[in-house]
């Protein structure tokens, strides 16, 4: 036997959506239901575990084996599943990870294979029965799927006509069972059909390799301080049921919360907006009365998510008091990067409170009316917290390091702007020195022309891919002091003061076409565009590719000629995307930013990496751990890049914190 590919039916009590599968797979009640495997490609047996069937022996060595590969679409999913069901049955002594008392009593992801990745390393969805549409399988994910999921795989209300009973077992109705057995089998013919279809493009192995990692650092989960999360939670309630009575108070309303009700409480107080959105409140309070002021305040801060991550908080975490399953490899297949789960690391608020210490400690200990007399904003200081749920295990520190402008770097490097390389090999400041190529004046930070450097920095934030006057407006351009009449010559002096930056863009647009009309390879520096049988591959200087599924020339909405290409557009179905030079380059810069991050996190594979956030490293370590040591090692820049200046900066904290 050299491959298995598995694909298995579960129930649990738990949310599956809201608590992820390690704390699914945890439940007391956890239970597999059916396997549905193949050995070598082979026909797909289904048993039927729910009814007293057993997987044959040669099956379950198979799962422990090294030598075996074994393939599942979100093989996360099987592999964690599978890990508690041969843990129950006393036969996970083999297949463990090297390290089991780090990253816990897993299945070593070292011989797993996930169809879904190599789906999304080609630029396909990431769901089965999407990337079996797309890819036209004569053998679909079948549509009954989600309905019988619901009737077997979790809890049901119970009633008269069930005879009160909490869950529908395969006794309740025969032939739905049968059904579910018929869908199971289908979904290992479709993942396997999709490694058939896909088997021209593989996926490199130095992409597994990291896939590999993720899983690890998924497996090791991060701690969570969760007497500050019940706390916060229970203050952020107590808090909510006062502002909720305030404003009340003030207007009368019966609901509060009602945006309907609120807005024509507004236009009755001589105020009529749209929305109530964060910027337009904003607005609407520099022209109002004090009254109608007070209750704005008062809404914004009822308005506060912060609550929400702390509830995630408490669904993710598992009985050792550690979240897990956080991230999604490949969850932006545009450019290979990460996505966040369930508490979702990658948008947590900032934290600016000069006194985080005393606030963390009165919501540790529960007192509310403390942290209500020292912070006026009860809400804004809840998620201004959140950050320092994350804490080290007894006895570790966290040594937090990130990389410095990763993304300037990496453009300033592909498109030879020496004068950037410059400031980033004498440790400069890229804000000061770009206002300073803009304005053609020296700007230093705090000193002679200082107030240039805001200017610099929203031209550096907003308009290295081919971004104009829209890009930055949204940016906050005119909240920051700029107006509207200097936008344009903003644009115009960013780009004079950059040409090899803008000549990269049209020279990867025309790279790009050239390889689309001749069907050819065109080499650009260290990238290389590659068209093929359907596809445009943009190959990096780390050997990764770029996909984008079949491309074609189009024209665009300005009537000019541009790449179309089938993607998950912003209405989450797949459809047909335009792009163009500027465009590409952002998803290069950013493709090789991942690859940086991913060859970072090889090197320190042997810390215990927790977290990473964009492009940042959480690590778990002793307390003698150098902090000078991690940023060395994290700023060293990859064979594949020789050239590139890279730098890594990083703090310690006995809980996670901006900084």
């Amino acid at each position: 036997m050299e491959s298995i590919s598995i694909d298995i039916e579960t129930f649990s009590s738990v949310n599956l959506a809201k608590c992820g599968v390690y704390k699914y797979a945890e439940s007391p009640d956890f239970q597999v239901l059916l396997f549905g495997y193949a050995l070598d490609g082979g026909h797909v047996q289904v048993v039927d575990l729910a009814s007293g069937e057993r997987i044959p022996e040669k099956v379950l060595t198979a799962l422990s084996d090294d030598s075996v590969t074994k393939w599942a679409f979100n093989a996360n999913f099987e592999r964690v599943c599978l890990s508690r069901y041969l843990r129950d049955l006393g036969c996970l002594s083999g297949g463990l990870h090297q390290n089991a008392a780090d990253t816990g009593m897993f299945l070593d992801p070292g011989s797993w294979r996930c169809t879904m990745v190599w789906s999304a390393y080609l630029g396909m969805p990431h769901s089965l029965v999407d990337v079996g549409e797309v890819l036209d399988l004569d053998k679909k994910k079948m549509t009954e799927g989600k309905d019988l999921i619901r009737y077997f795989c979790q809890p049901c209300a119970p009633g008269k006509t069930n005879g009160g009973r909490t869950r529908n077992l395969p006794s309740h109705d025969r032939l739905k069972w049968e059904t579910f057995k018929d869908y199971n089998r289908r979904d290992v013919e479709t993942e396997m059909a999709i490694q058939s279809r896909l088997r021209n493009y593989p996926v490199p192995e130095q992409v597994w390799d990291q896939y590999h990692q993720d899983q690890e650092i998924n497996d090791r989960g991060i701690a969570l301080d969760m007497v500050l999360v019940e706390n916060a939670i229970q203050i952020d309630s107590l808090s909510r049921s006062e502002l909720s009575n305030a404003i009340q108070s003030a207007t009368d309303l019966e609901n509060p919360n009602s945006v309907q009700q609120m807005k024509a409480w507004l236009e009755d107080n001589g105020l009529k907006t749209d929305t109530l959105g964060k910027k337009q409140v904003s607005q609407l309070m520099q022209d109002c009365t004090p009254e109608v002021k007070e209750v704005l305040l008062l809404r914004q801060q009822l308005a506060k998510s912060s609550v929400k991550k702390y509830i995630a908080m408490k669904n993710a975490v598992c009985s050792d008091g550690r979240a897990r399953g956080m991230f999604l490899f490949y969850g932006a297949n545009r450019t290979g990067r990460f996505a966040g789960r369930l508490i979702q690391l990658q948008n947590l608020p900032q934290n600016h409170l000069p006194d985080l210490d005393a606030a963390r400690k009165l919501v540790r200990s529960g007192d509310a009316e403390g942290l209500k007399l020292l912070y006026d904003n009860v809400p804004d200081t809840l998620s201004q917290l959140i950050r320092t749920a994350f804490v080290p295990k007894e006895g570790c520190k966290f040594i937090v390091s990130d990389f410095a402008a990763i993304e300037a770097r990496v453009i300033a490097w592909l498109a030879g702007e020496t004068w950037r390389q410059k400031v980033f090999r004498d440790n400069g400041d890229i804000y000061c020195a770009s206002a300073s190529a803009m304005f053609h004046v020296p700007v230093v930070k705090h000193g002679v022309n200082g107030h240039l450097r805001q200017k610099g920095k929203i031209a550096e934030l907003a308009l290295g891919y081919g971004g104009s006057t829209g890009a930055l407006k949204a940016m906050g351009a005119l909240e920051m002091g700029l107006k509207e009449e200097e936008l344009l010559p903003l644009v115009t002096a960013w780009r004079e003061s950059n040409a090899n930056i803008v000549n990269l863009w049209w020279d990867v647009d025309s790279a790009a076409k050239e390889a689309l009309e001749l069907k050819t390879s065109v080499e650009l520096g260290c990238l290389t565009f590659t068209c093929r049988s359907g596809m445009l591959f943009i190959t990096l200087p780390s050997g990764r590719s770029l996909s984008y599924v079949k491309p074609q020339l189009g024209t665009n909405q300005f009537g000019g000629e541009c790449i179309t290409y089938m993607g998950i557009g912003a209405t989450k179905k797949w459809e047909r995307l335009e792009t163009y030079g500027p465009k590409l380059v952002e998803n290069i810069v950013q493709g090789i930013s991942r690859d940086i991050l991913c060859y970072a996190m090889a090197t320190l594979r042997d810390t215990r990496i927790v977290a990473h956030v964009h492009d940042e490293l959480i690590i778990e370590c002793g307390r003698d751990m150098p902090l000078e040591n991690i940023c060395r090692q994290m700023g060293r820049t990859p064979p594949w890049a020789p050239g590139l200046l890279l730098r890594a900066d990083g703090y310690e904290t006995d809980y996670y914190r901006k900084d």
